[in-house]
């Protein structure tokens, strides 16, 4: 295909995406590889550390304890804020009723009553539930983007964009290794 041949709806939505191509190129190099060993790690990490009232102290947990509790790639994305790959999460296609978890601490972030289809790539939503994350100013591209974090446990999950539907206008764009989904 040309560059002639692009209608003029494709070449708005290609330079919509344009960013999130950005954002993925330079999330790649971060972090650690998912095939790299963690030689310089302890083998085993003890009991997870409590809080007085008995919970997981979830601010708490080292590194190794993390890594023992994470798969390689759920490590880097919610310890490291790395970004997985585009259209490889199988919440993409999820549709049953339910509610989306931190994959790290089990915290529910999202109702699928909120959920849609924004051709990201990303499980993303247009509402989260009451609590469930804080925001910070992310930096890392020529813009300044909102990335969003796990309220308990701090683990990152995406970005938040202005671009979403109605009711609200926003996108919560999600990486799906961040999540885990429970059917209702």
């Amino acid at each position: 295909m040309r560059h002639t041949d692009f209608t003029p709806f494709t070449r708005r939505r290609l330079m919509m995406l344009m960013p999130v191509g950005l954002a993925v190129a330079a999330c790649q190099g971060q972090g650690r590889s998912n095939d790299q060993a963690y030689a310089d790690e302890p083998e085993t990490t003890g009991a997870l550390p409590k809080m007085p009232n008995g919970d997981i102290d979830w601010a708490g947990l080292s590194e190794a304890q993390w890594r023992e509790r994470l798969s390689p790639t759920a490590f880097n994305v919610l310890r490291k804020e790395d970004t997985e790959r585009p259209f490889t999460s199988a919440l993409n296609e999820e549709n049953r009723p339910g509610i989306y978890h931190c994959a790290g601490c089990d915290l529910p972030l999202f109702s699928s009553e909120t959920k849609y289809k924004s051709g990201t790539g990303w499980p993303s939503f247009w509402d989260h539930l009451d609590g469930a994350f804080e925001t910070k100013p992310d930096r890392m591209l020529f813009y300044v983007r909102t990335e969003y974090h796990c309220a308990r446990c701090g683990g990152h999950q995406g970005h938040v964009f202005g671009d979403g539907p109605e009711p609200t206008g926003k996108r919560w764009c999600n990486n799906g290794v961040a999540l885990t989904f429970r059917p209702a």
